[in-house]
C-alpha cells in the first residue's frame, strides 16, 4: 500500500488517497477514476508529501524479551563461572585432550573445557566421547 496526497488543480483542494501501488495510481489516473471530491474534477496530480516514519511504540513485550535475554544471560554466566571453577582449561587443544582421556582411559581429577570446531565436535561424538555445546559470552555484553 501506498499513500499520496493529491492536491485538485481547479479547486486546490489537498487530500490523502491510498493506492496498492504506484502503478495502480497511474491506472486509475489513466482511466480518470480519479476525482476530486469537493468539485468533482479530474483534474487530480500527485504532490509533495514528506515521508511516514514508524516509530514502533515501547510495549510490554519488548520489555520481557529485554528481560529474559537478561535472565538467560546471567544463568550463563553462572554456568561460566562454575566451569572456570571446577574444569581445567585446554584452549584450542580441546579435542586432542579429549581422546586423550577417551582412549588412554586416563582418571581425570576435573574435567575440561576449551575451544574446539564444529567438525572436531562432531567427530568426538561418533568416536562415542561425549562432549558438550555451552555458549561463552564476555561479562561486558550487553
Amino acid at each position: 500500500m501506498i499513500k499520496y496526497r493529491l492536491i485538485c488543480e481547479d479547486c486546490e483542494t489537498t487530500f490523502d488517497s491510498w493506492f496498492s501501488s504506484s502503478k495502480e495510481y497511474e491506472r486509475l489516473k489513466k482511466k480518470k477514476f480519479i476525482n476530486c471530491h469537493i468539485c468533482n474534477s479530474l483534474s487530480v496530480e500527485k504532490t509533495l508529501m514528506s515521508p511516514s516514519v514508524f516509530i514502533p511504540k515501547h510495549d510490554s513485550k519488548t520489555d520481557s524479551e529485554i528481560q529474559k535475554y537478561k535472565k538467560t544471560k546471567k544463568v550463563i554466566l553462572k554456568y561460566q563461572e562454575f566451569i572456570k571453577k571446577n574444569f581445567d582449561y585446554v584452549g584450542e587443544n580441546f579435542a586432542h585432550e579429549a581422546r586423550s582421556f577417551h582412549y588412554k582411559n586416563k582418571k581425570a581429577l576435573k574435567g575440561i573445557y576449551g575451544t574446539s570446531t564444529k567438525e572436531d565436535l562432531k567427530e568426538l561424538k561418533e568416536e562415542g566421547i561425549e562432549v558438550e555445546i555451552i555458549p561463552w559470552i564476555k561479562d561486558n555484553t550487553n
